[in-house]
């Protein structure tokens, strides 16, 4: 499982052209799956997401986590953070879970999240547009 963390201003995930979710400040998570992931790596991870300290303190230091520091998260799945381009320049996606597993896997996954703060999501598998303010910017990968 990986997770892309990205501390953001405001950002938005459209499908469509429709806003299918948003928050006006937090994270971005990009979130992709392969093979072998599990609830045990899901609360492992979401546990790292809200506690990862990477907003300001007084002092101007990155020493709060998001549940100190205020806001919301955007998730997002990403099956694409599992490229592999060992072989070239064309992208291959074999490591990337998909699917219902995936699906299933990225459900649960928010489902922990929102036992520690508010959440809004893309739609699994939609061709999405992504909008963020990135700030810092603050860009961490998690992978368990």
């Amino acid at each position: 499982m990986r997770v892309l963390v990205q501390r953001s201003g405001e950002a938005s995930v459209k499908v469509e052209k429709k806003t299918v979710g948003k928050i006006d400040s937090g994270l971005v998570l990009l979130v992709g799956f392969c093979e072998g992931d599990d609830q045990s790596k899901i609360s492992y991870l979401a546990k790292k997401v809200v506690n990862l300290r990477i907003f300001p303190d007084e002092n101007d230091v990155m020493n709060k986590s998001i549940l100190d520091y205020g806001g919301s998260v955007l998730s997002i799945s990403q099956f694409t953070l599992y490229a592999d381009t060992s072989k070239g320049n064309r992208p291959s996606y074999i490591n990337a879970l998909g699917g219902d597993k995936a699906s299933s896997l990225y459900d649960m996954f928010n489902e922990e999240l929102r036992k520690y703060i508010e959440v809004e999501t893309g739609i699994f598998g939609a061709d999405m547009e992504v909008s963020l303010k990135n700030m810092g910017p603050t860009t961490i990968l998690l992978e368990r």
